[in-house]
């Protein structure tokens, strides 16, 4: 397995994608790129940590490649809002990867290319956390309850109900074949 941290809005949503994805063995939602050791929820929500809710991806690169990965994320979310998703606002909702080594950096930077051609050049999406070949920011798992909501709470909040489904038949139509069955 290999892990993929990425940050693309409300971490349910992102997160809600990714566990349809074929290869996916496991998503986490979390925090990343802030300067508060073990933020909370609330802190990252309030904008002041710098911490973005990201999704940490373990996944088969046999089945799903880096790269096949990186164009479904920015395929399922709008990669040209800066610092938000739709309704959410603030640079905790920011488009960004977080690349893990070498490799991933120059992936992420094809990705975004690749992105840019679909959408006018208008993509801003960030590589955050590489410096010196070095995958330099922390991890933090969000609270038990934030892990595989769309499953459970997220069925009966109308802000999923209104985002997650557009977001998995955009997933289901536009990358049919990395939909599990």
């Amino acid at each position: 397995m290999e892990t993929a941290i990425v940050a693309g809005g409300c971490f349910w949503c992102t997160e809600a994608v990714f566990r349809d994805v074929i290869g996916v063995d496991s998503v986490e939602s979390g925090y990343i790129g802030g300067t508060v050791a073990n933020p909370t929820y609330k802190q990252v929500c309030k904008g002041t940590t710098g911490h973005a809710e990201a999704i940490r991806v373990n996944y088969d690169p046999s089945v799903l490649s880096y790269g096949d990965l990186l164009d479904v994320f920015m395929g399922t979310h709008d990669p040209t809002q800066l610092n938000r998703q739709g309704n959410d606002v603030g640079t905790q909702y920011r488009s960004a990867i977080f690349p893990l080594d070498d490799a991933q950096a120059t992936e992420a930077e094809a990705a975004i290319a690749r992105s840019n051609e679909d959408n006018g050049g208008k993509v801003v999406t960030t590589i955050e956390g590489f410096a010196d070949g070095k995958q330099n920011e922390a991890w933090y798992p969000a609270e038990d309850y934030h892990q595989e909501y769309w499953d459970g709470e997220g069925q009966r909040n109308p802000y999923c109900l209104a985002v997650i489904p557009p977001k998995l038949m955009k997933l289901r139509k536009s990358f049919q074949n990395k939909v599990k069955g």
